[in-house]
């Protein structure tokens, strides 16, 4: 009765989340061996998103243009605007919330079964009475690594929404070549391009510690770990959402 409780208290659960990140900050054993595996980590974040990024970057920026081509439809505002909104929506919200929603589905679920499998082998525990500090050498590249290579993705994904936008408005002469330039570099603000970082960065941070705590913890057989995937990619969207929300606010005051 007392796991059930605990299993639902989220006291504890944030207790034993605050305790795990403070494991995986401690000092590492061999520089050289968290080296590798930050590299190993950073490139299957980064590398291995690169096409599913890129997909969903072109029709964020594609259905951006159209719709907002539909909205302006006989209105006195000037064509170029869709440039213009494309380029600030891909920057300051579409780019970094969408990219790390699917990167929570993608990366974080993979995280969550790494980890959750080893621990349902032992291999944890078979690493802890050798003396290895456990959290750091399993939470702590990952956790570097998606804060090295989410970014950059967010870059990339806001670059390719924007080639999207002029992929859908200009060759189905929504708006011209010279309009949609125009928009693009109309009332830039490069404020906008921190906001977009450092969203970056938090939800980078949130997906790869949440997915990790998910991991880390699971107990049981297979189903628990599928369950603990699951819970991965759920409650890290949802602190991705919140803090999306909780940044607007206070980086726009």
């Amino acid at each position: 009765m007392m796991t059930v409780d605990k299993r639902f208290n989220f006291l504890f659960h944030f207790g034993r989340y605050l305790q795990m990140m403070r494991q995986a900050f401690g000092r590492p054993e061999k520089f050289a061996m968290y080296w590798k595996e930050t590299m190993r980590q950073t490139n299957d974040i980064g590398v291995g998103s690169l096409i599913i990024v890129c997909l969903i970057s072109v029709f964020i920026g594609a259905v951006a243009a159209v719709q907002f081509a539909y909205q302006l439809d006989g209105q006195l505002i000037p064509r170029y605007y869709i440039g213009y909104i494309v380029r600030d929506l891909a920057i300051i919200e579409l780019s970094p919330t969408i990219t790390c929603l699917v990167l929570a589905g993608k990366v974080g679920s993979n995280m969550t079964a790494e980890i959750g499998g080893m621990r349902q082998k032992e291999h944890i525990d078979a690493m802890e009475v050798m003396g290895v500090n456990t959290a750091a050498y399993l939470i702590r590249p990952k956790m570097v690594g998606a804060l090295v290579a989410i970014p950059l993705l967010v870059t990339f994904s806001a670059y390719v929404a924007i080639v999207g936008g002029y992929l859908a408005s200009v060759p189905t002469d929504l708006i011209t070549d010279d309009e949609y330039i125009q928009g693009l570099r109309s009332f830039f603000e490069p404020y906008n391009v921190f906001m977009m970082y450092v969203k970056a960065f938090v939800f980078a941070f949130l997906l790869s510690t949440v997915s990790c705590y998910q991991g880390y913890y699971v107990q049981g057989g297979s189903i628990e770990l599928g369950q603990a995937s699951t819970r991965a990619v759920v409650y890290s969207d949802i602190m991705i959402l919140l803090a999306d929300y909780l940044l607007a606010v206070v980086l726009t005051v």
